[in-house]
């Protein structure tokens, strides 16, 4: 009876000291996934993971980064988890040895557009950009890139600044890369324009200050859905950029940030994903035909390839060079 009592005791005593710790797994992720999505993601993610407490910030990834670096310098990076579209700055974080090395468990269902993977970050959605036109001033979509310099689109086309847009930059590097420079003063000498961000170029295109622009697939997606008179067209050299996640070495919510980068990954986070207008990483998965994106197997074997490592080295004078052309009377 003695040892019975003790037995229990014992037994209530672990159940004490791990039901808390069970019960209280927190994740905190830094993102710059729009609201909708993340949000839509958090709700789900607690239903299959009850015993994590997520929360997160979303921000842009240049704020984000930046916050990253402080806090790093104070000592104690509060995100477990990363997840934005600036490629680079995944490849910046891993040099710097802060990333955890992680696998998910689903890894043989990704389509994979990372180079030299080693699962220190994982692509979760593929960004696309493709040429956004205003349906009410184009009437024959643009079927190629050099369709931009024909008289259709005059003084009207816009791609955003890539000193101010990570994408903006990526996306100018893989055309000049497909096209060379000449592609971008043929635009100018049309009369193409820099704009400011990314979202902007859109709204003025929506407007009709742009007949065109260099744009986003969710962002222009998001305009159509409230009712903007504009359609996305994608040339057979497409312009794919991975959204990446990672989980950072020093968090101490590891199993929680496993489960979270396992759970955006599995079937269920990428239908949520596909069903916000943007590609998933996985074909056994859908994108609503509402979107009239491509094809997940389609847009990687069309995709312009990207040197990462490349790219952050000749940024600084790639913009510059961009901005020259840009800026010729």
């Amino acid at each position: 009876m003695k040892r019975t009592l003790l037995a229990l005791a014992a037994g209530l005593a672990l159940a004490l000291a791990a039901g808390p710790a069970a019960a209280q797994q927190k994740l905190y992720v830094y993102t710059s996934m729009k609201e909708s999505l993340i949000g839509e993601l958090r709700s789900a993610f607690a239903k299959k993971h009850p015993e994590v407490k997520m929360d997160y910030q979303s921000a842009g990834a240049g704020k984000l980064m930046a916050k990253i670096a402080a806090e790093r310098e104070s000592g104690k990076i509060l995100a477990d988890v990363l997840w934005t579209s600036e490629v680079p700055d995944f490849y910046q974080l891993k040099a710097q040895g802060m990333l955890l090395p992680y696998t998910p468990r689903e890894i043989k269902s990704l389509v994979n557009p990372l180079p030299e993977y080693d699962g220190s970050f994982t692509a979760v959605r593929l960004g696309t950009l493709g040429i956004a036109y205003n349906t009410r001033l184009v009437k024959s979509p643009p079927a190629s890139w050099q369709d931009l310099q024909k008289p259709a689109f005059k003084g009207a086309f816009g791609v955003a600044n890539p000193a101010l847009s990570g994408t903006a930059y990526m996306s100018v590097s893989l055309l000049t890369k497909a096209f060379g420079w000449e592609f971008f003063e043929k635009l100018r000498a049309n009369g193409a324009k820099m704009g400011k961000g990314s979202g902007q170029v859109v709204d003025d295109t929506a407007s009709g200050d742009l007949v065109a622009s260099l744009a986003v697939d969710y962002i222009t997606l998001d305009k159509i859905g409230k009712g903007a008179t504009l359609a996305l067209a994608y040339p057979p050299e497409m312009l794919v950029i991975p959204s990446p996640v990672a989980i950072f070495k020093a968090t101490p919510n590891a199993e929680a940030a496993k489960k979270f980068v396992d759970f955006v990954l599995s079937k269920e986070g990428q239908t949520i994903i596909a069903h916000e207008g943007t590609l998933p990483v996985r074909s056994d998965v859908t994108v609503p035909a509402q979107y009239k994106l491509p094809a997940v197997d389609d847009a990687m074997k069309r995709a312009i390839k990207i040197d990462y490592v490349k790219l952050m080295a000749e940024k600084e004078a790639s913009v510059k060079k961009f901005t020259e052309i840009m800026q010729k009377k």
